[in-house]
């Protein structure tokens, strides 16, 4: 029987992977065997009501939470990571009710911290009880993800995550702490995209933008980037100003390469695209949204 998948459709239809990187900056991840993870995001079906409750609280003040998983990790003994903080804990299943009361309460983690974390997080989205194409394509990017940094002196630690956002663009992957977000990661595309990273540059291939910026924004960082390909480093950039209406847009920005300082012009426009955001959508047909597509200015 053929399959049809949401990410398929937005590869074909050419939804761009600009100005889809809205994510929070505060994280907080939490080992969980795959096997348990439900539909939502920070949910496992042997979690305790109560966790959940916990959670679903916390949540709601403004932390992301993600499951996490590993092949052979304990199932019992869960690790915990706060970004962007960088701090990293170990809990007992039955201390986890005391470990986010006390977290919530502000009162010290120091039983549970562990030494602090010398690599960033790499995680891939493999939640296929929320998406199956992140289970058709998020598996097996992880798994190049996983290899590459094993076989490679590459600065990370790679994790199975639930959903990160952007079903239709799975492969989908973020590094902590420095939330940078990317879709359509392919497995061959796993030792440049790592590679990219360590030199604290974006993959432009795969990058979807600056989650502190907007849409609009993060299509036009990306545009101004594409103008620095050649160089063997990418500028950092500024915002300087961002004028116009929810059709076009002008957006300035600040560079600066070694010793070298400019500014850039970008002009963006949004046009329609029908599309689905999830193969949940996939019943109900595609609904109408808004892209942006950037130009710098010559």
């Amino acid at each position: 029987m053929n399959h049809t998948f949401c990410a398929d459709l937005s590869r074909e239809q050419h939804d761009p992977l600009a100005g889809s990187a809205a994510h929070a900056e505060r994280n907080l991840l939490l080992s969980w065997p795959r096997a348990k993870w439900q539909r939502k995001l920070r949910h496992a079906s042997d979690m305790s009501n109560s966790l959940k409750q916990t959670l679903d609280t916390l949540a709601d003040d403004g932390l992301r939470i993600n499951l996490i998983q590993q092949p052979g990790m304990e199932k019992y003994q869960h690790q915990l990571f706060l970004m962007p903080e960088r701090r990293r804990f170990r809990v007992a299943r039955w201390e986890l009710e005391a470990f986010f009361s006390a977290f919530q309460s502000g009162s010290r983690l120091s039983q549970w911290e562990q030494p602090a974390m010398l690599n960033d997080l790499v995680l891939c989205c493999t939640h296929g009880t929320k998406d199956k194409c992140c289970a058709k394509y998020g598996y097996k990017t992880f798994k190049a993800l996983a290899s590459t940094v094993a076989e490679h002196p590459l600065p990370f630690e790679v994790w199975e995550s639930s959903h990160l956002g952007g079903c239709r663009l799975a492969a989908s992957v973020i590094v902590l702490p420095n939330v940078r977000k990317y879709g359509r990661i392919t497995p061959e595309q796993a030792l440049p995209f790592l590679q990219a990273e360590a030199r604290q540059q974006r993959f432009l291939p795969g990058y979807r933008g600056s989650s502190q910026l907007t849409p609009a924004q993060q299509s036009a960082e990306i545009a101004a980037l594409t103008q620095f390909s050649t160089e063997a480093r990418q500028p950092t950039l500024a915002l300087i100003s961002d004028h116009g209406d929810d059709q076009t847009r002008e957006i300035r920005f600040q560079w600066r390469l070694d010793q070298r300082q400019g500014e850039l012009t970008v002009h963006c426009q949004a046009t329609t695209l029908w599309r689905v955001d999830t193969c949940a959508d996939l019943a109900q047909g595609p609904t109408e949204s808004t892209v942006w597509h950037a130009m710098v200015n010559g």
